[in-house]
């Protein structure tokens, strides 16, 4: 059976989504791809030890602390091309950003392949059903701009500076315009 939940955060509302013992989603209010993941005969159940758990994490890292990921029991659900961009994701540390362009590298090297397409990698990065616990708010484009997150530009920059980044280095994209 799948579960649902909601938390009130800094950056709105989140929705939490699981098994008894798995987490598979984490989404935003208004987050490109919302639910994806999460079957459509889901149950609300606000006493669901896992998201108990969850939500405790949470309280961590809004309060600005750096709660260890291995802590959580996720289970995202994706291909193995998904799986492994998101495997690089968690390895993200804390406070510190990485370009799509690392991360196709990374992946290649994974799945042992000569190279690895920015943006397929970005398409998963994309994709990712459990924000801000698996970091896809720390992946910043190659030329220094905050973009491709599915939660808002403005969101991620409110995650980045919780963890102490300074977005000021960073361009931040005028809607409409492409950088």
């Amino acid at each position: 059976m799948y579960y649902h939940s909601n938390y009130s955060s800094p950056i709105g509302q989140i929705t939490l989504a699981g098994t008894d013992d798995k987490l598979i989603g984490l989404w935003m209010k208004d987050q490109k791809y919302f639910g994806d993941t999460l079957p459509e005969n889901s149950v609300e159940n606000n006493h669901l030890a896992l998201f108990d758990k969850t939500k405790k994490w949470l309280d961590k890292y809004f309060a600005g602390n750096n709660p260890e990921i291995s802590e959580l029991p996720l289970h995202p659900i994706g291909n193995e091309f998904r799986q492994t961009v998101w495997s690089v994701l968690r390895q993200i540390p804390y406070g510190e950003t990485i370009t799509y362009k690392q991360i196709a590298q990374k992946t290649a090297e994974i799945l042992e392949k000569d190279s690895m397409s920015c943006q397929a990698v970005g398409g998963a990065v994309g994709h990712n059903p459990i924000s801000v616990i698996i970091p896809c708010h720390r992946v910043v484009g190659t030329n220094g701009s905050l973009t491709g997150f599915s939660g808002g530009i403005n969101k991620k920059i409110k995650l980045l500076e919780l963890e102490g980044v300074d977005t000021a280095q960073f361009k931040v994209p005028i809607k409409g315009t492409a950088l």
